[in-house]
């Protein structure tokens, strides 16, 4: 009875957590399918009349063009970086490295919208003015130090006697670390690309502060819900969502199949 009760109430608890997760994105849906300019529910007449204008605005388009820009730049750099600051964080021991372990850990504790004030002020000191690509170094600041602790975690579980062992064969350091390293990480920078990504399509602090007079998706829709409202909105929304839905179940797929690839 007392195992009966105890699996009800984490069922019980899940089912809400969920709820609790989903309902707003649902509903957000359910909006965008709305005829009439504002929601109601029960829904009266459905359409798909504002996901055809969202599709065909040109405005959105752009929208949707700059905050890939953004995110796949931000994805190549990142991950990049945090493959070798993973390397320095976990891999090897020298000196500074518990200080640079705590540094490269600071930005993430830091709040977004203080982070992003940070950033404008010091490009305005600079002279650098702001558009969709000093977004990209922002975002980078912070999204850096994620990935880092995220590949960090696969390279925890390196085996280092395997690099030991090329190198025993002639190999030299380049085809040790293209040959041995690199698929031996392949998850965890797989995964840090999955984090890069979804983190900079979705951020919108960073990306408030440093776009300058261009737009990123959370900002438009920001923007929009504040003044100007239309269903496109919640339409544009249910889009992005969806989107970062079907990149990280491909993004599981693929690793699920190179896994499988490499075990047989």
């Amino acid at each position: 009875m007392k195992a009966r009760r105890t699996n009800a109430l984490i069922w019980g608890w899940t089912l809400f957590v969920l709820v609790a997760i989903y309902l707003p994105i649902v509903c957000g849906a359910l909006a965008s399918f709305n005829k009439s300019r504002y929601f109601g529910f029960p829904i009266k007449v459905y359409s798909t009349e504002w996901w055809s204008k969202t599709i065909d605005s040109i405005e959105i388009g752009m929208i949707v063009k700059t905050s890939i820009s953004v995110a796949l730049l931000v994805t190549l750099f990142s991950v990049v970086i945090a493959t070798f600051g993973a390397l320095a964080f976990a891999r090897y021991d020298w000196k500074g490295r518990r200080l640079y372990q705590k540094l490269i850990l600071l930005p993430i504790f830091f709040p977004q919208p203080v982070l992003g004030l940070a950033m404008l002020l010091g490009f305005n000191a600079v002279g650098i003015q702001t558009s969709w690509m000093t977004a990209v170094f922002a975002h980078m600041v912070w999204i850096v130090p994620v990935v880092t602790l995220v590949i960090a975690i696969q390279v925890y579980g390196f085996d280092a006697s395997l690099e030991e062992a090329a190198f025993d064969l002639g190999c030299s350091r380049v085809q040790v670390f293209r040959e041995v390293t690199l698929p031996l990480l392949w998850p965890g920078i797989w995964s840090g690309m999955l984090f890069a990504f979804l983190l900079s399509w979705s951020n919108f602090p960073l990306s408030l502060y440093t776009t300058g007079a261009d737009s990123t998706i959370p900002e438009w829709l920001y923007a929009k819900m504040v003044a100007g409202y239309t269903p496109m909105v919640p339409a544009l929304g249910t889009m992005a969502t969806l989107g970062a839905a079907a990149l990280l179940l491909t993004g599981g797929l693929v690793g699920l199949l190179v896994r499988r690839r490499a075990a047989a």
